[in-house]
């Protein structure tokens, strides 16, 4: 069973979610939490993943990301929102965060886009997708820095990997791409991510982007 959390300052939400994913036979809503009391949810029902509203009165949700990813073994925590072109989208994903759902997402969705993030995943609207990629391929160039410049360290397989990674696509997802057991994908995942000095696949998707790696792959095929 995939184990959920939904952290949201409106309970209409809270429980529109749960009805929606607790219907999914692989999925468990082991708690839901305004902003205030979800630290303490999480580390009481230790959820593979968070849903987290990104706007909330109490709590600042990019504070709380920063917290939840802190945590001994964090959950995958994805940011919640009501607009896909939401302004944090950015500071989220450098937060730790594995992607956004809109609040509106289509319910018949909602439980494939928990099973992605469950897989290793991300998940992401095309509209936040196409902001995140227009920061780092504009009509400027994106410099190369030290951080982007760590991709040299990777072989050639865990190049293949990370392009296939940034695409949003999970470990099993690769490995049938790239003819290789997941528990193959899954190492290489780990050394990747050890060599670009990052905590999770999003920031590793960022610095594949502004190494150039994503427009070198395009242009290949």
């Amino acid at each position: 069973m995939i184990r959920v959390a939904v952290v949201d300052d409106e309970a209409l939400v809270r429980s529109g979610f749960s009805l929606i994913l607790n219907a999914a036979d692989d999925i468990e809503v082991v708690a839901t939490a305004s902003g205030s009391d979800a630290l303490a949810a999480v580390q009481e029902h230790r959820p593979d993943i968070v849903l987290l509203d990104i706007r909330m009165p109490d709590v600042d949700g990019l504070t709380l990301l920063r917290q939840l990813r802190a945590l001994p073994d964090p959950p995958v925590v994805a940011m919640l929102t009501t607009f896909d072109t939401d302004e944090y989208v950015l500071t989220a994903l450098h937060s730790g965060a594995a992607g956004f759902l809109l609040k509106d997402t289509e319910p018949d969705q909602l439980a494939q886009l928990v099973r992605t993030l469950a897989a290793g995943g991300v998940v992401m609207s095309p509209k936040a997708s196409r902001t995140l990629l227009h920061t780092y391929s504009g009509n400027e160039p994106a410099p190369v820095d030290e951080e982007a410049a760590r991709v040299e360290l990777l072989t050639d397989r865990e190049r293949n990997v990370l392009v296939l990674l940034a695409e949003g696509l999970s470990n099993a997802e690769i490995g049938a791409r790239l003819h290789l057991g997941t528990g193959t994908v899954k190492d290489h995942v780990s050394a990747i991510l050890t060599k670009l000095r990052v905590a999770g696949r999003v920031q590793a998707a960022l610095l594949a982007q502004r190494a150039g790696l994503l427009d070198t792959d395009r242009e290949g095929r």
